[in-house]
């Protein structure tokens, strides 16, 4: 092997990795990928729940309205490969595509693998080679990237260097902060990493009961002390655990949650349907058809059932007050702690529990255009390695491939 053999190495064959490699390899570059997994891809198995939403169908500008860090360095890579490019190029590697609610795309399959292998066919069929070896240091000489040593000590050497490690998150996928190091080492700054996307362990005791309690069509809103305006507020699911809350209104509201959790709450509308006066027609009604039954047994058919008691422990009401005997005074109580559940966050999930990471290497030190280091000639980033993250709804694997194409075009072939 001559010194020379690769215009470019890239590590990682993630997402960003294997999408950057295809995007060269066609342009005529001789292209390696490092991988320290034995197989590439691994983290797109589990996104999704192994369904993998690959992207979301909108336009550039909405993708960018729901990234949570640094949106306005994501244009030139966001308007180079949208998510249409996206689509396009998984239904031309034979992956028909569907959209879901929320403009979420999923292969028809709803099989991740799909996705994956597909990513893998785009490089290597592209002519990059995927090679199983988990980089150890990026080889500087007279300031620029000239290549990479594994843990085992063998050295590839390129004209350029693509660091595509991932981030912290799903570390047994091989996301585990190694690219952070890397790009350290290098001489990048790295934002203090941590969970993106991840359950909200609350201070409530009811959450252990509750665990396992699946909520849909509730509205999840984010407060912070000293603001008017809610940071989050949006209609879908969510489930309490043993520790708190889950599922993909608490996974999004996480992402905005950069401050000390003493400043947050978070409220829960449980029929956001109905404006607090319909609520209190509804309470009405039912209360007047069941005037002598316990408080705790008229509740099933407005909340459920699991959750009837701990309503009212909230409101402050004992469940075997007769219905009869509930002041309107009461039942305003009541229809406040429907349209709005308090919750008191405690902690953020661990890093290693999140859907994606926050922080990572500086933007600033990174041209938005082409994903080049501005400080160290040959050095090249691509996708959660990088200081950006998104809510959910396939943006983070848009930001991804969007980072990976624009590092691609941009690697110089001599």
């Amino acid at each position: 092997m001559t010194a020379m053999t690769y215009n470019a190495i890239i590590i990682g064959g993630g997402a960003a990795g294997l999408l950057c490699a295809g995007t060269a390899a066609r342009r005529g570059l001789s292209v390696l990928v490092t991988e320290g997994r034995e197989r590439p891809a691994r983290k797109i198995l589990v996104t999704g729940k192994g369904r993998c939403n690959l992207t979301n169908d909108c336009t550039p500008e909405e993708v960018q309205k729901n990234v949570c860090r640094n949106p306005k360095f994501l244009y030139s890579a966001l308007w180079g490969f949208p998510p249409a490019e996206t689509m396009k190029l998984f239904e031309s590697l034979g992956v028909p595509l569907k959209t879901e609610r929320g403009n979420r795309v999923f292969p028809v399959s709803e099989n991740a693998r799909d996705i994956a292998d597909a990513l893998v066919r785009f490089a290597r069929e592209g002519g990059a080679e995927i090679v199983q070896g988990k980089a150890a240091e990026i080889l500087l000489e007279g300031g620029a990237a000239v290549g990479v040593r594994t843990e085992t000590g063998r050295e590839y050497r390129g004209r350029s260097v693509v660091l595509a490690a991932g981030g912290m998150s799903y570390p047994g996928t091989g996301s585990d902060g190694s690219g952070f190091r890397l790009a350290e080492a290098a001489g990048h700054t790295i934002v203090p990493p941590r969970g993106s996307l991840v359950p909200i362990h609350c201070k409530e005791g009811c959450c252990p009961r509750l665990a396992g309690l699946s909520l849909r069509n509730v509205t999840l809103t984010l407060c912070q002390k000293g603001k008017k305006k809610p940071l989050f507020r949006e209609l879908g699911e969510m489930l309490f655990t043993h520790q708190g809350v889950s599922g993909p209104l608490v996974l999004s509201a996480s992402a905005l949650m950069d401050k000390p959790m003493g400043e947050y709450t978070l409220l829960i509308d449980m029929k956001p349907g109905l404006t607090p006066e319909q609520l209190d027609a509804r309470l009405l009604r039912d209360f007047a058809a069941s005037p002598n039954r316990d408080l705790g047994n008229v509740l099933d058919s407005l909340l459920p059932r699991s959750f009837v008691t701990t309503a009212l422990e909230a409101a402050e009401l004992p469940p075997d007050r007769k219905v009869r005997e509930i002041t309107r005074e009461e039942r305003t109580r009541l229809g406040e702690t429907v349209k709005a559940f308090p919750l008191t966050p405690a902690a953020l999930g661990p890093v290693a529990e999140a859907v994606v990471t926050a922080g990572g290497v500086t933007v600033t030190q990174v041209d938005p255009k082409t994903m080049a280091s501005r400080l160290v000639p040959g050095l090249y980033f691509a996708g959660e390695v990088l200081d950006i993250d998104a809510r959910t709804g396939g943006f983070n694997l848009q930001l991804a491939f969007a980072t990976g194409h624009a590092a691609g075009l941009a690697l110089p072939k001599g």
